[in-house]
């Protein structure tokens, strides 16, 4: 049950959507979770700051999932989202946060897991 939240302040046409999606699919195996699970959010065009400065590029991806993988795949991911963020948007690893969200609940269809 892994949810990635994703905010850019670059715009993003469908088509970049869509493959920023996929490619999140695709990392979320770093964690031992499925795509087939997996919830997408991303939000474009969002203003964000960095040490008091606007960011022209930059990048904010929170990351939640039922239970916890270790700080080692989270370090492991985290390198992953900043060298896709870099090659398919431009955006520098030094303007990039990623969180991780371990979650004991989850809900889904009507029940907990």
């Amino acid at each position: 049950m892994p949810m990635i939240d994703a905010k850019v302040t670059v715009a993003l046409d469908d088509a970049q959507k869509e493959e920023l999606k996929n490619e999140f699919g695709r990392l979320i195996g770093t964690l031992g979770k499925s795509e087939a699970y997996l919830m997408v959010a991303i939000e474009d065009a969002e203003a964000l700051w960095l040490g008091g400065r606007a960011l022209e590029k930059g990048a904010y991806v929170e990351v939640s999932l039922l239970g916890d993988a270790g700080s080692e795949l989270y370090s492991k991911m985290t390198g992953q989202i900043c060298e896709l963020l870099e090659q398919k948007l431009g955006i520098p690893g030094n303007a990039v946060y990623v969180t991780y969200h371990p979650v004991r609940d989850w809900g889904w269809n009507g029940r907990n897991f």
